[in-house]
């Protein structure tokens, strides 16, 4: 697969993604991962697939691990939104029934989400990019009702943003959380929808995409978020996104 350029925002609760599909990026691996996925094309359709069914759409989204294939040309466009954050929570309750998968029919949020395109512009910055996104979202959904999660889980999720603690007994003390591991493990899993290990390294993997998009190297990136090495970071992001984190070039 040949590389196309990108832009990435990494923001905490999102992310946004303005990326001129390379050749062969039609060829993605059916993958998961743990945020919400909304993405429009600029030039055409974009074609989403499950194991039971498909969408072809303008814009599209896909649920929190959910499995499924996107193929798309062009300059693609995306937002991740966190499922616990209350964007996410809305966005879940508001776009996703029976099936995992949806058009999004909301011309706001495609007249919004493609200004983005002017991120491939020096001008837009980190900052802009991420209002963008929220203001896509907000086309969607109100982010005022839905509850967030259990506020001990949040103190645990915000904890492990900003410390490299990996054991759940010493996150738990650290952030309050007056549980024994064992009812904490459950409550994590049964909130987030995930491991709390996995959920961990999760958020190692948008730690190295933040470092990538302000101008490190991939190997760096991959350091500095925590992982063992490149090549653990390299199967982590493929298995995540689809792709080889290599097909991602910035400009």
């Amino acid at each position: 697969m040949s590389r196309g350029r990108a832009r990435l925002a990494i923001g905490k609760g999102m992310s946004v993604w303005a990326l001129e599909a390379p050749a062969g990026f039609g060829d993605i691996r059916t993958h998961s991962h743990h945020a919400i996925q909304l993405t429009a094309s600029r030039d055409g359709q974009v074609a989403l697939t499950d194991a039971s069914s498909g969408i072809d759409a303008k814009c599209v989204a896909v649920a929190s691990d959910a499995k499924h294939r996107l193929e798309g040309q062009g300059l693609l466009l995306f937002i991740f939104v966190e499922p616990e954050s209350l964007a996410g929570r809305a966005l879940s309750a508001a776009l996703f029934g029976l099936s995992r998968l949806a058009a999004i029919n909301s011309r706001a949020f495609l007249d919004t989400l493609i200004t983005l395109e002017e991120a491939f512009d020096d001008g837009m910055s980190v900052e802009d990019m991420l209002a963008i996104g929220r203001r896509a979202v907000g086309s969607l959904v109100s982010v005022k009702d839905p509850p967030l999660p259990d506020q001990r889980v949040l103190r645990v999720i915000e904890h492990i943003r900003i410390a490299e603690d990996q054991n759940l007994a010493e996150v738990a003390e650290a952030a309050e959380v007056y549980l024994s591991p064992s009812r904490l493990r459950h409550l994590f899993a049964e909130q987030t929808g995930l491991p709390f290990r996995t959920y961990v390294l999760w958020l190692k993997l948008m730690r190295a995409m933040e470092i990538y998009a302000a101008g490190q190297s991939l190997t760096a990136a991959a350091h500095e978020a925590g992982f063992a090495d490149s090549p653990h970071f390299s199967r982590t992001f493929r298995r995540t996104f689809g792709l080889p984190a290599t097909a991602l070039s910035r400009f």
